[in-house]
This record gives structure tokens, C-alpha cells and sequence, in this order.
């Protein structure tokens, strides 16, 4: 793991100073640029540019074009006697570093490979030729990004860490396409400001801004009131639009010594809009893909202790329903089969299996449904 100094003094002699591509900028212009960025992002991700597709794919290429301008702001580290206040956290005693080597990477990502709704044993509505959009993932490499290990996938890789572990997650920007900064930003876990992984104008500190070929690693803390799941998500200057395009994933933190559960499946409700998939209509998407037969397909066997973690990763609320089952809410107390969740806000359905058949898992607000947001839960008797 490269020394925090070292990364400070890297990302301080990388860029001096604001700068636009191929052109220096001064800091009004820098931060008029900034607010155009925004408000296009903004714009994108909230759908109020997805009426036409012309004027969409406008707004996007403008949003693009601005963050790809975006430069290390000069003051990205402060003085080193307030860099002194944050040291980089070690594991309890009787925890460990877990290290994990991800690169964020752009590639063209088809939201329907099978090109069929299973469940209505139809088509879906796009020829593979225009399924196809440009994704922002972030993928699992071997140690010292020697190889990848893990296919490029949406959500990015799991991290998991026990209370008492630091997470020491290196990311590496290996994107040739959008030419963007990215991060990798936590929920959940202890953080000083150095690792928080946020692009904040001239308020960047060294983890706020990964270039282009370049590499940063964070250092996280499990601490005891880091159990649960949690998301993790690019926070960069194009934050919600390439975290739109796929740059999320989640984080598992247990109690030491707790028991895992027998199956334990991490399912992300998201979309994909005009802005990311260039349809004129909204996605619904699991995991990465629209419709079941494309969604994952999850499996269990009668007896085993199952565990669905499910996420909310865009704008919307969503309800997470299997057929044939319940189980007990977040409080432990009462039973139920279609709890609420936000945006990235995490619900936990756990239960012993006890009903073997073909399932269905859904979205139960009904147009997510129906333009999407369905699967197959197989379970097999004992």
C-alpha cells in the first residue's frame, strides 16, 4: 500500500492547478464550468431531459465534455500539519486489512442479453443492436491490478470486512473513453476526510479525484456500528451520472464470529434513463439487466438459511416482494413479504427456506414491474 504522503504528494504535483483540457482555466471559470456540469447531470439524472432524445443525448455529451475539463483543483491536500489530524487507520487488535485491487472501467453492456421477458415468454422491445450503451463498472483485479479476476459486472465487487477490520481498497481509473475523474465513495464505514472519496470543488481533498491512469487507495474502518450492507458509489465531478451508468457496488460488515448466512445475494434496484441507455424510456433494471430470463436468477435449497440484501440505487422508492415468502421486518418483530426502500437505503430479507417451487422477485410498484424489474427465485427441496 503506497503511503498516504506519497499519494498527497503525487496528486499535488500531478495538477497544480485548475485547468481545462488543453487550456488553462482561472477559478470563476473553473467553478462557472462546475455549475454547468451540474446542472446537466442534474438534469439527466432526474429524466427532465429524457422527452426527446436529441436534446438528451445534447445535455449528456455537454456534461461529459465538462467533466472531462475538470482538473485537480491546486489546493487538493491542505497544510500537513491538518493532514496530521487524519492518519490512516489500522485494524483492532484482532482484525486484519482487507485489501482489494478494482478498476473503473468503461465497456459496451447489454441490459437484455437473452433478448427475451421470460415471464411473459415475449421479446423485448429492442433488437441487441440497440440494446447496447456505453457502462461505467467498476471490476475486481489479482493483487497489484496484476490481473483481472472477477467479469466486469453491475453492481462492482462486493467488499466484506468483520467489525475491527480496515478495508483497503485500492481503485485504479483505467477508463480510455469518458476521460473523467472518478472515486469510489463508502456508506457506512468510519472515514477521515482523505478517504472519504469526494469531489468537492476546491474542497478536494487527495481521494476526491482519481485521474485518468491513475490510482488512489482508501482505507476504511469496520467499526461496531458498521454492521449491516451498505453502498458504495463513484462520488467524482460526474458523480450522478456515471454512478447511473453502473460505478456502484456494496459493502458487507459483520459482527466477528456472527455465521454467514447458507445463500446471501446482493440485488440492486436501479434504472437505466434515456441519459445512460439512450432508449426513450426508462429501465428497470437488477443487477444490470431488465426483465426476467436477463436479471439474476437466484437459487436455494429447502433448509438453508437465505439472505437477500436489497438496495435501492436510484431516484425512486421501490418494494422488494418474493412469492411464497416472509419474513420478519428490520425490527425483528412483525412478519412481511413487500418492505419500502429509498434511494440507497438497504432492507434485509432473511429466512430459513421452507417452500421449494420456481418464484418470482420483483419490484411490486407496478410499472417498475412491467418494464423490468423482475426475476426467477429457484429453491430445491432438501
Amino acid at each position: 500500500m503506497r503511503d498516504l504522503d506519497a499519494q498527497v504528494a503525487a496528486a499535488e504535483s500531478a495538477q497544480p492547478r485548475f485547468a481545462g483540457a488543453g487550456a488553462g482555466l482561472d477559478r470563476r471559470g473553473f467553478l462557472a464550468l462546475g455549475g454547468s456540469s451540474a446542472l446537466f447531470c442534474t438534469l439527466a439524472a432526474t429524466g427532465s431531459v429524457g422527452r426527446d432524445p436529441k436534446e438528451t443525448a445534447r445535455a449528456v455529451a455537454s456534461a461529459d465534455k465538462a467533466a472531462a475539463k475538470v482538473r485537480r483543483p491546486r489546493r487538493i491536500a491542505l497544510d500537513p500539519r491538518d493532514r496530521d489530524k487524519y492518519p490512516t487507520p489500522q485494524p483492532q487488535p484482532g482484525g486484519q486489512a482487507r485489501e482489494y485491487w478494482i478498476e473503473a472501467r468503461s465497456l459496451m453492456w447489454d441490459w437484455a442479453p437473452s433478448g427475451r421477458d421470460e415471464w411473459m415468454g415475449a421479446p423485448v422491445p429492442q433488437k441487441k443492436r440497440k440494446r447496447l450503451f456505453r457502462a461505467f463498472v467498476y471490476q475486481l483485479f489479482s493483487p497489484g491490478f496484476a490481473e483481472p479476476i472477477a467479469r466486469p459486472s453491475i453492481p462492482g465487487p462486493t467488499l466484506h470486512a468483520d467489525v475491527g477490520d480496515t478495508l483497503v481498497v485500492h481503485v485504479r481509473n483505467g477508463d480510455t473513453h469518458f476521460n473523467q475523474a472518478i472515486t469510489m465513495h463508502p456508506h457506512g464505514v468510519r472515514y477521515t476526510p482523505d478517504y472519504d472519496g469526494s469531489f468537492f470543488g476546491p474542497f478536494t481533498r487527495v481521494g476526491g479525484f482519481i485521474a485518468p491512469g491513475e490510482e488512489f487507495t482508501y482505507t476504511w474502518e469496520a467499526t461496531p456500528d458498521s454492521v449491516g450492507v451498505w453502498p458504495y458509489h463513484d462520488h467524482g465531478p460526474n458523480h450522478t451520472l456515471n454512478t447511473f451508468r453502473g460505478l456502484f457496488g456494496a459493502i458487507v460488515i459483520r459482527e466477528k464470529g456472527v455465521k454467514r448466512p447458507d445463500v446471501e445475494e446482493i440485488v440492486w434496484f436501479h434504472s437505466f434513463g434515456p441519459e445512460v441507455s439512450g432508449q426513450n424510456r426508462v429501465l428497470h433494471c437488477i443487477n444490470g439487466y431488465a426483465y426476467a430470463g436477463n436479471t439474476p436468477t437466484f437459487r436455494a435449497k429447502v433448509g438453508q438459511d437465505v439472505a437477500f440484501h436489497v438496495i435501492g440505487g436510484n431516484n425512486d422508492f421501490h418494494t422488494f416482494h418474493i412469492h411464497g415468502h416472509r419474513w420478519r421486518d428490520q425490527g425483528g418483530v412483525n412478519y412481511t413479504d413487500t418492505p419500502t426502500l429509498g434511494p440507497f437505503e438497504t432492507i434485509t430479507a432473511r429466512f430459513t427456506e421452507d417452500n421449494p417451487g420456481r418464484w418470482m422477485y420483483h419490484c411490486h410498484v407496478m410499472s417498475h414491474q412491467d418494464a423490468g424489474m423482475t426475476g426467477w427465485y429457484i429453491v430445491d427441496p432438501a
